[in-house]
């Protein structure tokens, strides 16, 4: 069966998610819940003063415990809007329905959500059609599965033919995962180590000389090995994973005039170099949408 990049992220997220205890969020003063029957509105929420962003828990370098660059995003945006930036982190749930039902138009079960909105969801057409109760917008990155090798034991890599015989590491449960586990009829299958959690243990991986190469998000990579002239770092050569996925922002689908808004501050961040800025101090390239 064929999956979507949507659906293969989303198994990532679950993935490194299970191992977290529920309710993770607790002990974040911020993280309070919202009414699920309020739309939050501009005036609604400068009465407030506040905004609260929903962030994924576990995911580098976008958010690690409190740390990373959605969290200055957040606080960017917030202050864009003249509020406070309130941080509500969360564990993925089973699919990205499930999340988008819990943290942004009605709220988790347990008791916290929903945010006014939601950090570093997929702008994909099928997504945004099976979730009519949201809005997704505002794209600012541009995502890709890629591969870094030792440039001493792999000097050039036309195709993936050049790490036969030599260990790889990738994330098992992972869109970088599966694409190698079956990649060429599962011809690298058995020379793969995905016990790593998250792409940027599989370049660590890389770092230490465990493996000759390590696959992942471009994210997660870059944010370990960019710079370092020991390493390339270039897009899985399978054409469907070459131009990637934008992540962008979800509210409700009744949060008009909040949409317009954050999309205004998220294309100023974009316009006057911010954004840019956020995704160098994690070493990243800011590739645009």
């Amino acid at each position: 069966m064929m999956h979507t990049p949507t659906s293969l992220i989303r198994r990532h997220w679950l993935a490194r998610s299970a191992a977290l205890a529920l309710g993770a969020a607790g002990g974040w003063a911020s993280a309070q819940p919202v009414a699920a029957a309020a739309t939050p509105t501009l005036d609604k929420l400068r009465e407030r003063g506040r905004l609260v962003v929903g962030l994924y828990n576990e995911l580098p370098p976008f958010h690690v415990k409190g740390q990373g660059i959605e969290v200055e995003l957040a606080q960017a945006l917030a202050k864009a809007l003249g509020l406070q930036a309130s941080l509500l982190p969360f564990n993925a749930d089973e699919n990205m329905n499930d999340d988008l039902r819990n943290m942004v138009w009605r709220g988790h079960y347990l008791g916290h959500g929903p945010a006014d909105v939601l950090l570093h969801v997929p702008v994909d057409a099928p997504l945004m059609a099976s979730n009519p109760k949201v809005k997704i917008f505002a794209p600012y990155y541009r995502e890709r599965v890629v591969i870094a090798r030792d440039v001493a034991k792999v000097p050039t890599m036309p195709d993936l033919s050049v790490f036969k015989g030599q260990k790889m590491a990738v994330p098992g449960q992972s869109l970088a995962g599966w694409l190698l586990i079956g990649a060429e009829g599962g011809a690298y299958r058995e020379q793969l180590l995905t016990k790593w959690a998250d792409g940027t243990e599989a370049a660590r991986a890389l770092q230490r000389g465990e493996v000759v190469a390590a696959a992942g998000h471009a994210s997660e990579l870059e944010s370990v090995l960019a710079g370092d002239a020991r390493f390339a770092i270039e897009p899985l050569p399978l054409p469907r994973m070459r131009d990637g996925w934008a992540v962008g922002c979800a509210v409700k689908a009744e949060a008009t005039d909040l949409a317009q808004a954050l999309q205004a501050a998220m294309n100023q961040l974009a316009s006057d170099g911010s954004l840019a800025s956020m995704f160098g101090r994690a070493k990243l390239s800011w590739r645009q949408p």
